[in-house]
């Protein structure tokens, strides 16, 4: 799922194909385009077929009966052993139930959601797939190993905590899931969304070395390297804009959101909202600002610490 509202970098939005049609992308990997396409999820959810006769499927999308026939009329006469699940956002995993039930593949990665606890917070639980019980959970260097490949899990809590990326070691390639996009940046959103350990786990990902990314929207990273270097530099630079409007009197989100996203498509105006709202507990956590609540949420005022009172345009 993707913040979209973000323009200090490149993205490539170009369109990769239609639903209904699979793609082959490489000796190991094919793509199925998921038909739920929106502001949110760009073209629709890329559900990855990895390997030949045995098979491990990521990401097997929405509950959408259309694109689980497709799936597995394209797979008929294979075996999917595997459903890997990135991170249990509405978009990416409840397929993997129905999927399961026609073949009996193992549903593997991320950890079940855990629901916020505050009534206050219970709201954003609505994009979680709260049905989603895997099978086996993968965990920060678990490795699956399977007919013809492997694949290595690698925690990137962030845009949501239970998030996995997936290293496919034959092809030095990564599906990276909704944490690093090429047509958009992720939205991060609390409670569930973490901006501390979102720039973290971008961190662990650039100090590996997968020449491409299989996101979970949208078309193939080139060249993660550079592109992670921009993510990182424009979330500093959404920072350090937030920090030049809490300067000059901008005291709350509202205020805030419409003076750093400038021309935002209406639909966009709550995921822009949260970003704000992730980076504004971050700051918040880092004794940067202070909140009227006492913590980060979308009604308080902000204002600046003592040692940030004199920031300038």
């Amino acid at each position: 799922m993707s913040d979209q509202s973000d323009d200090a970098l490149t993205f490539d939005r170009t369109a990769i194909g239609t639903p209904g049609l699979v793609q082959s992308l490489t000796p190991l990997v094919r793509r199925v385009l998921a038909p739920n396409q929106g502001p949110f999820t760009f073209t629709g959810t890329c559900t990855y077929i990895v390997g030949s006769g045995h098979l491990a499927l990521i990401d097997p999308g929405p509950d959408l009966a259309e694109h689980i026939e497709l799936v597995l009329h394209e797979l008929r006469g294979q075996s999917i052993d595997h459903i890997v699940i990135t991170h249990t956002h509405r978009d990416h995993s409840p397929a993997a139930r129905a999927i399961q039930a026609a073949t009996g593949a193992q549903i593997i990665g991320c950890a079940a959601h855990q629901p916020a606890q505050a009534a206050s917070e219970s709201r954003m639980d609505a994009s979680h797939d709260l049905d989603h019980k895997p099978d086996l959970l993968m965990q920060e260097g678990d490795v699956l190993s399977a007919d013809g490949f492997h694949l290595e899990a690698i925690a990137t809590p962030g845009h949501a905590a239970n998030h996995l990326c997936f290293a496919l070691r034959e092809e030095n390639s990564l599906f990276s899931g909704d944490h690093v996009m090429a047509w958009s940046t992720s939205i991060v959103a609390p409670p569930d969304g973490n901006m501390a350990d979102y720039m973290h786990s971008l961190d662990k990902l650039r100090s590996r070395s997968e020449t491409i990314f299989w996101p979970g929207h949208g078309g193939p990273v080139q060249e993660p390297q550079r592109f992670m270097r921009g993510l990182v530099h424009h979330r500093r630079q959404r920072e350090a804009s937030i920090l030049k409007c809490l300067a000059s009197g901008h005291a709350t989100i509202a205020e805030i959101v419409p003076r750093i996203y400038e021309g935002l498509d209406p639909r966009l105006i709550k995921g822009a909202s949260l970003s704000v709202l992730a980076h504004l507990q971050d700051l918040l956590n880092r004794e940067k600002i202070s909140s009227s609540s006492g913590r980060a949420d979308l009604e308080a005022q902000y204002k600046l610490g003592a040692g940030l009172s004199r920031i300038q345009d």
